[in-house]
C-alpha cells in the first residue's frame, strides 16, 4: 500500500489542478473586474479607467472599473484579497498606501504580502515638496532651519491621517529632527487649497496637483522625491540631495489576488506593459506627470516588499496605529 500511496496522491493533485491549468491557458473568457479602492476622479481612478479600456482591447474581454473607496484603500484591497484567484478580480491602487496600511492597521482582514500578488507598475510619479511663498523659504536647508527655530509651530498639510502625504511628512520629521505641526485634510484637493491659502506652511503633494500652483507662483517648489532630477524642473534638486535616501512617489500598481496562476500573472504583466506604450495611455500618463516603471513582475514584487518594510519603519518611528 505504501508503495502506491504517494503516486496516487500525486495523480489526484494533478487531476485537481488540471481545470485551473486549462482555465489559465484559455484566459480570459469573460469580463474582468478592476477594483479601484479610491473615489472617482483621482489619479488612481483616471489611470485605472484608461488602462482598463486599453486592456479590454488587447484581452478581448471588457475590463470594468469598480470604485470601492474607504479606510485609506483597505476596503477595496480586502475585496481583492478575498476574491477567487482566477484573474477575473484585479486591482489598481497606489503602492505607498498599500504598503503603509500593512503596518498602520492592527486588524487588517488580509495579509498584504501573501494575499495580494503584485503584477506590474504602470504609473509612477514623484511627490513634490512645496511651501507657501509668504514664508520666504527657497531651499530645503532653509526650510529645515526655519522649522527648527519654531519647534511645533510650522504646520505641514496632509490628505489625511495615514496617507502617503502624512507619512512622507513624518519621514521628513524623522530624517531631519524638526518638530512640525500636522494638519490633516479630507483629501489632496483641500490640503492643496489650504496651503495655497496660507493656512499651512508646507505639503508633500503629488506633482500633477501642484504644477498649476507652482507655475502661477502660488506655491514655491523646493524639491522632488525622485532618485534623479525631473526633466520638468531640471534646476530643482531632489530631496535626496539634501536628505540621503529620501525617495518615494505616487506609484499606482496593478495587483491580483494571492494564488493567481503564474501563467495568468505573466500574461497580465505583459499586457499591462504593452498597454502603457500605446499613444493614448502615454498621453494620459504624461498629463499626470507619470511614467511606467520598466520592472519585471518579480522586480515589482520586490519593490512592494521594500515599500512595506520602509514605510513600516516610518509608521513605527512616528508611533502611529489604527485599530
Amino acid at each position: 500500500m505504501k508503495a502506491i500511496k504517494a503516486p496516487c496522491v500525486l495523480l489526484a493533485a494533478m487531476f485537481l489542478a488540471a481545470p485551473l491549468f486549462v482555465s489559465a491557458q484559455q484566459y480570459p473568457t469573460k469580463s474582468i473586474r478592476l477594483v479601484a479602492p479610491w473615489p472617482p476622479g483621482g489619479i488612481t481612478d483616471v489611470i485605472s479607467r484608461a488602462l482598463g479600456a486599453t486592456l479590454s482591447e488587447s484581452l478581448g474581454q471588457p475590463v470594468i472599473v469598480d470604485n470601492r473607496p474607504g479606510a485609506a484603500g483597505t476596503l477595496g484591497v480586502a475585496i481583492v484579497a478575498q476574491a477567487q484567484p482566477d484573474g477575473y478580480t484585479l486591482m489598481m491602487t497606489d503602492v505607498p498606501s498599500h504598503a503603509i496600511s500593512a503596518s498602520l492597521y492592527t486588524k487588517l482582514p488580509y495579509n498584504p504580502i501573501k494575499d495580494i500578488e503584485p503584477v506590474a507598475l504602470p504609473s509612477r510619479s514623484p511627490l513634490v515638496l512645496v511651501v507657501h511663498p509668504k514664508f520666504g523659504i527657497n531651499s530645503i536647508p532653509r526650510l529645515i532651519e526655519y522649522a527648527k527655530a519654531r519647534p511645533g509651530e510650522f504646520a505641514f498639510a496632509s490628505s489625511g491621517p495615514g496617507s502617503i502625504t502624512h507619512l512622507t511628512g513624518e519621514r521628513f520629521i524623522r530624517d531631519t529632527g524638526v518638530k512640525l505641526l500636522h494638519v490633516p485634510y479630507k483629501g489632496g484637493a483641500p490640503a492643496t487649497a489650504a496651503l495655497v491659502a496660507g493656512e499651512t506652511g508646507m505639503y508633500f503633494s503629488c506633482i500633477s496637483a501642484a504644477i498649476p500652483h507652482i507655475k502661477a507662483g502660488r506655491l514655491t517648489l523646493l524639491g522632488i522625491t525622485l532618485p534623479k532630477r525631473s526633466p520638468l524642473y531640471p534646476d530643482t534638486p531632489t530631496v535626496s540631495e539634501v536628505i540621503p535616501g529620501f525617495e518615494m512617489g505616487c506609484n499606482t500598481g496593478f495587483f491580483a489576488p494571492g494564488g493567481t496562476p503564474r501563467q495568468i500573472v505573466e500574461r497580465l504583466h505583459t499586457e499591462v506593459m504593452k498597454a502603457v506604450q500605446q499613444p493614448k495611455m502615454k498621453d494620459i500618463l504624461t498629463a499626470n506627470s507619470a511614467e511606467p516603471a520598466p520592472y519585471t513582475q518579480v522586480q515589482f514584487k520586490e519593490h512592494v516588499a521594500r515599500e512595506i518594510r520602509d514605510w513600516g519603519a516610518v509608521v513605527r518611528s512616528a508611533g502611529l496605529k489604527v485599530d
